[in-house]
């Protein structure tokens, strides 16, 4: 199936994606990054044979959903671990949550805001990790929740709401019915190639920087979602069964391998993931496995440089990744001035993953030709949007996180 997507991609999509890359287009089809050329022309895109999804590493094809489970689905988390992500620690010692604020009234008593520290311990030693919550007042159930991991400055999720950013639109959100959370990644792991290992890993999981296949910063920032979500369980202000993780760029990256081993997700919104995250690696389109390599290294296991030139030897590649959601639902996104992050490798990634959607028979638009600009796919398990602008999470994108939770939740939220 992965060939025959190929083969009729380049010829579909060369017209489609021309006049969605308009802007792009316009600019030089190639650039140099780190003494390395970086493509941006689709006629340079290699030949590639992309891994099979629903076959396993000893040739037995994937029928039905329970061979994917039990299977199919955990061989390919494991080469993600060894390959690419890292290992992620299973067990802890102990975790306790302490509110140390709260305030009933925010947002002009729209909200009640929440910030708690969540601690964990573990072989003596422990770390905390704060949390911003703002839980809808207008509603008489426990709320469902967006979790973003949060890769820019903290001010984006300031809780006095003094500053506001498009990054973390929370009014827009409480208004909709939705509690809004966020964590730093810098509490968990820096985000930094000299100092990503102060924190989850070096406080807890010290042996993790002896391993090559050992997680580094992504898999920490992982690792926190879940024991964000252990809180979740425990807040009776929200519905810990309808939390949706978040994330743009790096956060992208990381929401998405978040959602994959963590089943309690609801559902998983990527922004502008790019490499690594929701692009095909195997196109070599903008940024590439030996460039973010050699400027972000920190934040996969060692063991991902050897394929850093050996991009066809890797054991999987990212519609393998949006896979292991199913069947829940997943949402990625693109940018049209944003060609670094390959929109198009990206819903390719999408495409490939629909096997595995089919196998819970969930219904998906995704189909062979790349959407226009600005035309996001929400009714479907699997959406999508190719939007004008940058780099960036905006109010956009997060108006259209909105309606396809409210999709797939049947009815609005506000209650």
């Amino acid at each position: 199936m992965e060939k025959f997507f190929f083969s009729g991609i380049v010829c579909m999509y060369s017209l489609v994606f021309c006049l969605g890359f308009h802007q792009a287009n316009a600019q030089k089809k190639t650039d140099t990054f780190m003494g390395e050329i970086v493509n941006y022309d689709e006629a340079n895109v290699p030949q590639y044979t992309l891994p099979q999804l629903l076959r396993t590493t000893e040739g037995k094809t994937v029928k039905n959903k329970k061979v994917w489970e039990k299977e199919r689905r955990p061989e390919i988390i494991s080469l993600f671990k060894e390959n690419v992500y890292g290992q992620m620690p299973e067990s802890f010692d102990s975790i306790r949550f302490v509110l140390t604020r709260q305030d009933p009234y925010a947002m002009d008593g729209r909200a009640s805001l929440k910030e708690v520290m969540v601690k964990v311990w573990n072989k003596g030693k422990h770390i905390g990790i704060p949390i911003v919550l703002f839980i809808p007042n207008a509603r008489k159930k426990p709320a469902p929740a967006f979790l973003l991991i949060n890769n820019r400055s903290k001010r984006n999720t300031d809780p006095d709401r003094t500053v506001r950013s498009t990054f973390w639109p929370a009014e827009m959100i409480i208004d909709k019915g939705y509690a809004i959370a966020s964590f730093h990644v810098a509490d968990a792991a820096p985000d930094k190639k000299d100092s990503y290992q102060h924190g989850v890993i070096d406080q807890l999981y010290p042996e993790q920087l002896t391993r090559d296949d050992g997680m580094k910063a992504i898999g920490a920032w992982a690792w926190t979602a879940s024991r964000v979500m252990d809180y979740f369980e425990t807040d009776k202000d929200i519905d810990a069964k309808r939390v949706s993780i978040v994330g743009h760029s790096r956060g992208g990256k990381t929401s998405l391998w978040a959602g994959a081993l963590d089943q309690r997700f609801a559902m998983v919104f990527s922004s502008c993931s790019g490499s690594t995250g929701a692009s095909l690696a195997r196109r070599q389109y903008g940024e590439t496995i030996s460039l973010i390599n050699k400027q972000f290294g920190h934040w996969f296991a060692s063991s991902y440089k050897q394929y850093s030139n050996k991009v066809n030897d890797l054991p999987v590649d990212q519609h393998m990744l949006i896979a292991l959601v199913a069947p829940r639902p997943v949402y990625t996104t693109n940018a049209v001035e944003d060609r670094w992050a390959d929109p198009r490798g990206s819903y390719l990634s999408l495409v490939n993953a629909v096997p595995a959607y089919n196998l819970y028979r969930k219904a998906t638009a995704i189909g062979p030709e790349f959407p226009a600009v600005n035309s996001p796919i929400i009714n479907s398990t699997i959406g999508y949007h190719f939007r004008e602008g940058k780099h960036d999470l905006n109010d956009y994108d997060w108006e259209k996180f909105i309606r396809f939770a409210d999709y797939h939740y049947g009815h609005s939220t506000k209650q």
